[in-house]
């Protein structure tokens, strides 16, 4: 019953895709606010015969403290994945199976580390880090990285070092709050 009722509330829909991609379909599954502490087994069941058609999971706003390398290789054709407002501090090494992801967000977290396995990721554009307790980047793997246009890093515990060094080695947006600069409360 409660698996029922969590796929009823995911508002799992088909959405056409239509840049570039006619006549296909790609899958939504959100499954915010559910107060979700990890992700529901039942859904992998549900879901098999679709996973490849599934390009965004929103997971926002639960209280997640990890995902399991099975949801990383179960959902390889993930092009965007909202993990922001959970209690996230590591993702599995398995995340390097997302070799289509466009965009993370894992802003509201409890990331001490950068996760530097998005850095091997080839089409990453996007990684919302904001809010978390992060103090070094790895900014020659991020420069490194080919796709990514954006990393927003702001209220972040940052070095000094990483403030220095980072703008002249990136070509894309790193966005960081002055030095010392606490988040709002919520």
């Amino acid at each position: 019953m409660l698996l029922e009722g969590l796929v009823n509330s995911a508002a799992l829909t088909d959405t056409a895709v239509n840049a570039g991609h006619r006549g296909a379909f790609c899958m939504l599954a959100d499954l915010a606010e559910c107060k979700l502490v990890s992700f529901p087994i039942g859904i992998y069941k549900v879901l098999r015969n679709v996973t490849d058609q599934i390009h965004l999971i929103t997971l926002a706003n639960n209280e997640l403290k990890s995902l399991t390398s099975k949801f990383m290789t179960t959902f390889c054709q993930l092009r965007e994945l909202r993990l922001e407002g959970n209690f996230l501090h590591r993702l599995p090494n398995e995340v390097s199976t997302l070799q289509h992801l466009k965009a993370i967000d894992l802003s509201r977290n409890q990331f001490h580390d950068f996760p530097e396995q998005l850095t091997t990721l080839p089409a990453l554009e996007t990684i919302n880090l904001e809010e978390n307790e992060i103090v070094d980047v790895p900014v020659e793997k991020l420069a490194a990285m080919p796709a990514l246009r954006s990393i927003n890093l702001r209220f972040n515990p940052l070095n000094a070092e990483v403030r220095v060094i980072a703008p002249p080695l990136i070509k894309f947006d790193m966005l960081m709050s002055p030095e010392g600069a606490r988040a709002p409360p919520p």
